[in-house]
């Protein structure tokens, strides 16, 4: 009796649960439903996004050099050595080119933090890192029409990283090409299997200690600001040491202060360098920066050109794999097919 009183009252309550359940489904919409598949289906979508968003973050930030910048406190747009501080783009909280050599004065109130501009283009077999340093002034001893001298200043390099499981994954440094004016330098570090190709390679990359990672060195000369591996460039008496930093930063203390934090920034971040490609008081042509001052222009990485190799203008950035296998041989395994290049819209 105790058995069937029970086998009653369970089929009582299911019998009630299953009432409240077609209650609530027939309440529910069969939009509803699928509307929370889909905000569920967006929201992986978003972790995963974070995730790989995150790697390269963290990879850039791996390889990102630490950066000897010299400094001349005499002569003409040298602001006494202000004039060879890197900083951001729109250090001046806007987008206008033209007022930058001017802007860039002490007087004018605006902060001279240092920035480093990145992007990522990923091959099967390998990481290529572009890093861009700008200064508003590239100057010159003498302020006489016809030197070639200008507002705004962008040089860099391209980084080469072998995919393996090397440092916690993020690879194996092999190289990098560096941006001198009009002219490509190669260098390799100590152990890279790389060697020239229809380019010679010009030097060997040293790496420092920082964060218990060793990080490759450049070096920015004063003044014009071409950039080399250390120590084909490096500091004569005063200059800035910068060391990389995802969200710090700093400001140099003086000419000589060697502990200054650069943040990097994706030349992909909305609103941001590409994205103001076409707006004609940022970029005169999508490619250069407009000047007031002087004679001659800088141009964007996607136009950065080396005059006498085979590789076309900008391909140091948009087609980094085909630069590489013409500047170097014996690359091992290695591909030209891109899994990531957000270049490719370039049009």
């Amino acid at each position: 009796m105790k058995n069937q009183y029970f086998f009653t009252t369970r089929t009582f309550m299911f019998s009630i649960l299953a009432a409240i359940m077609l209650v609530f489904a027939n309440s529910c919409s069969t939009s509803d439903l699928e509307e929370e598949i889909t905000i569920s289906k967006e929201e992986s979508k978003n972790v995963t996004q974070r995730a790989i968003t995150s790697f390269y973050d963290d990879l850039v930030l791996r390889w990102a050099p630490v950066h000897h910048q010299d400094v001349d406190n005499s002569g003409c747009g040298s602001m006494n050595g202000r004039g060879d501080y890197i900083t951001a783009i729109n250090f001046d909280n806007d987008w206008v080119s033209t007022n930058n050599w001017n802007n860039i004065e002490p007087s004018r109130g605006f902060t001279p933090t240092a920035h480093c501009y990145y992007s990522v283009v990923e091959t099967s077999t390998h990481y290529f890192i572009l890093y861009a340093f700008y200064h508003p002034r590239d100057w010159a001893n003498v302020c006489f029409f016809g030197i070639d001298y200008h507002e705004n200043d962008l040089e860099g390099q391209l980084t080469i990283v072998k995919k393996s499981s090397a440092n916690n994954g993020y690879g194996e440094f092999q190289g990098m090409v560096t941006v001198a004016h009009s002219d490509f330098y190669s260098f390799t570090p100590s152990g890279s299997p790389l060697q020239g190709n229809n380019e010679n390679i010009d030097g060997t990359v040293s790496y420092e200690n920082y964060n218990n990672e060793q990080h490759p060195v450049t070096a920015q000369e004063s003044k014009g600001h071409g950039l080399k591996a250390w120590p084909s460039y490096s500091i004569i008496g005063d200059g800035i040491k910068y060391y990389p930093s995802l969200s710090i930063a700093e400001a140099p203390a003086n000419n000589d202060d060697r502990n200054v934090k650069y943040k990097l920034v994706n030349i992909f971040e909305a609103n941001g360098f590409w994205a103001r490609r076409f707006n004609t008081a940022f970029l005169s042509n999508t490619k250069s920066f407009p000047s007031t001052k002087g004679s001659g222009s800088a141009n964007t990485p996607w136009n950065w050109d080396d005059g006498n190799d085979n590789p076309a203008a900008g391909e140091l950035a948009t087609d980094p794999a085909k630069l590489v296998e013409d500047y170097f041989k014996n690359l091992g395994s290695f591909s030209r097919t891109y899994l990531l290049n957000p270049y490719q819209n370039i049009n």
